[in-house]
């Protein structure tokens, strides 16, 4: 009796927090005049508490990120730079297996624009969001900004800011002041992106020590320590000149660091890492960085400005040592080059400062054995020849190089869609790539530039050894193993040819038996995503319909799918017993222009699939939530109380069965 008591109220309880449109943002909003013609226009959101909503630069293949749309600028106004926001918290999502980037308690977001109308009174603005709890929310937000100072706005009224619900449009004020406790949420997620940034440079520096490895710099540092041992005039000068030749190599790519970071701004290389397109250019660099490495070419300079640099670095002095460090920077770049490329591109990523802390670590462990061998120069003796193995070195970056190009790929085919480059297939390449690596390893293959190879050391038979351990770890994956040693680099198991693994319904065999109109889902589940044809199969089968309303981006949604759906006896129930029609909210897809319209409930336009949904569930079932579960008959009868996220199995089977006996 007791326990029946407690699943009553427990539905009780999950009927009053379904039955409503949750509103887990307030907007508080300020409009900040720079001069006469610039304005930042400054969105802050308080969140609720357990809430968090997701960044702009969240991986695309993760959680939604935001986006902003400005109406109406063509000619009234023009953006100037990417939309700020606040540092965000970062975690790593093992259900979508990558980063995720959101805000706790508080977010600022802020863009700064120039006028080019003079007349122009207000500017327009939209914002789409994804904010999540137990469940999760895909709202949108419209902003009608007045401008001060053209007769909308009076001076007086410069300190208010207007508190508004995400449900109406809003009228911004003009503020110079920032609120104290946005302060203190700024300074707590500091301390977060100060790990980050940690990593970084740790990741950098051990990319500067493969580089030192390489035939371009390695017989460097004796030609180097020779040089200023035999050119000062004593050993404490030749101590100081090493120190300076170590800070300027340092110097040398800090400078490049900055480059990067003030050509193109903090934040917008970080927002260009999830654009499909550059993630494909960024595989073709890499793919061009690993054919060099791999001996196919060389990435060089012209000659002339490696000449160039050599005579400034006869003038001797600081001057003479500066271009001596440049000319190490020169002169190695074919090895180097693509090195710090692959960092640049991977820092960058971060957004921040991320390229310069990124540059610092790399240069750092590039210029330590120059300074320190030429201060201690006995040490040399220590230092193994020069040799056939530095090549081995060269060559086994390129297969890196290779390797990491694909997950580049792999991010832009996941946002496009595209299903080129499903999980198996990005495994098979893996294991080609590191199967080749372990076989030239262990010298069955040789590369262009390799000297002749008459035994294998203790230390290359080692490696060898581990990269095939690690190729015949990833064949399993091939027929669904998780694989969590490198869980963040391949396409997630749903993104796959064989969705319930190699051994169970595969795409193909499992597709012919499929109803018009259905789809494979998760756990070789036939799936419905559109309302009407699933209903309409629904009558035909004489079955009770669940609706799945859920989205792509939804963590809770795939938590519930992975560790409840899996469930034998639930799994069973969902086969057998109902009509599953899966609606995503967070479909980009537009739909037809006859379709598109503009919400009578809420006011917002709806463009898309995910619209039409969102305003479904809305209108119908007056919730916002995902995921949500709805069991209804052929009349489209609610059959009972719907419910949301439910992690306990016993309880969600139990809420199935009473559903499809009510049917019954």
């Amino acid at each position: 009796m007791k326990k029946l008591l407690f699943f009553l109220f427990s539905f009780l309880a999950l009927a009053n927090l379904n039955a409503q449109i949750v509103k887990p943002i307030k907007w508080s909003t300020k409009v900040e005049k720079l001069s006469d013609s610039e304005f930042n226009l400054v969105m802050e959101g308080k969140i609720d508490e357990g809430w968090h909503v997701y960044s702009q630069f969240t991986p695309a293949d993760g959680p939604l990120p935001a986006e902003f749309e400005f109406k109406e600028s063509k000619g009234n106004y023009e953006l100037v730079g990417k939309v700020k926001e606040s540092p965000y918290k970062k975690a790593f999502n093992d259900v979508f297996e990558v980063d995720e980037y959101f805000f706790e308690k508080n977010v600022i977001f802020t863009q700064k624009v120039k006028i080019l109308n003079p007349k122009l009174t207000s500017i327009k603005a939209k914002i789409d969001y994804q904010v999540c709890k137990q469940a999760c929310i895909n709202d949108n937000m419209s902003f009608t900004f007045q401008l001060p100072n053209n007769g909308q706005v009076p001076e007086e009224t410069a300190t208010n800011i207007a508190e508004i619900d995400t449900a109406s449009s809003s009228q911004f004020t003009v503020s110079e002041t920032t609120k104290p406790e946005t302060k203190t949420v700024v300074e707590a997620l500091k301390k977060e992106d100060e790990k980050g940034l940690w990593t970084i440079f740790f990741l950098a520096f051990l990319g500067g020590l493969a580089a030192l490895l390489t035939p371009c710099v390695f017989p460097m540092i004796p030609m180097t320590v020779s040089f200023f041992t035999k050119q000062s005039k004593n050993p404490a000068q030749g101590k100081r000149n090493a120190i300076l030749y170590g800070i300027s190599i340092i110097a040398i790519y800090v400078v490049l660091g900055l480059a990067i970071t003030g050509i193109f701004g903090a934040d917008a290389l970080n927002a260009l890492s999830t654009n499909p397109w550059f993630n494909v250019f960024f595989f073709l660099l890499l793919v061009v960085f690993a054919v060099s490495f791999l001996g196919a070419f060389e990435i060089m300079l012209p000659n002339s400005w490696a000449n160039k640099v050599d005579r400034q670095a006869d003038r001797g002095g600081v001057i003479g040592i500066l271009f001596m460090a440049l000319a190490l920077a020169i002169v190695s770049f074919s090895c180097t080059g693509p090195i710090v490329g692959t960092l640049l591109v991977e820092s960058a990523s971060k957004g921040g400062i991320a390229p310069i802390i990124g540059m610092l670590g790399f240069s750092t462990a590039l210029a330590l054995p120059f300074m320190l061998f030429a201060m201690f120069p006995s040490w040399m003796h220590a230092l193994p020849k020069s040799g056939g193995w530095l090549n081995t070195v060269k060559v086994s970056l390129g297969f890196l190089e290779l390797a990491l190009a694909f997950k580049f790929l792999s991010n832009a085919d996941l946002v496009l869609q595209l299903h080129l480059l499903e999980r198996e297939l990005f495994l098979a390449i893996w294991i080609a790539i590191f199967g080749a690596w372990a076989l030239y390893l262990l010298g069955k293959i040789t590369t262009p530039h390799d000297s002749p190879l008459t035994y294998i050391s203790v230390g290359r038979l080692s490696l060898g050894l581990l990269v095939l351990a690690f190729t015949i770890y990833m064949i399993p994956g091939l027929f669904g193993a998780p694989l969590k040693l490198i869980s963040a680099f391949p396409p997630p198991q749903t993104y796959s040819e064989s969705p319930t693994g190699f051994f169970g319904n595969s795409a193909t065999s499992y597709k012919d038996g499929l109803p018009n109109g259905a789809e494979i889902g998760p756990h070789g589940l036939t799936v419905f995503t559109d309302y009407e044809t699933g209903l309409a199969y629904a009558k035909i089968v004489n079955k009770p319909v669940m609706l799945d309303f859920t989205g792509y981006a939804c963590v809770n949604c795939r938590k519930m799918e992975n560790n409840v759906w899996s469930d034998e006896k639930v799994l069973n129930v969902l086969k057998n017993e109902v009509v599953l029609i899966s609606l995503y909210v967070d479909d980009k897809r537009e739909l037809p222009k006859r379709e598109q319209t503009v919400s009578k409930e809420t006011g917002n336009e709806i463009k898309t699939i995910g619209d039409k949904w969102t305003e479904f569930i809305i209108t119908k079932y007056k919730t916002n939530t995902q995921p949500f579960y709805v069991l209804i008959d052929l009349k489209e009868e609610k059959l009972n109380t719907p419910i949301s996220y439910t992690p306990n199995i016993d309880d969600y089977l139990a809420w199935l069965k009473d559903g499809i006996s009510k049917f019954k």
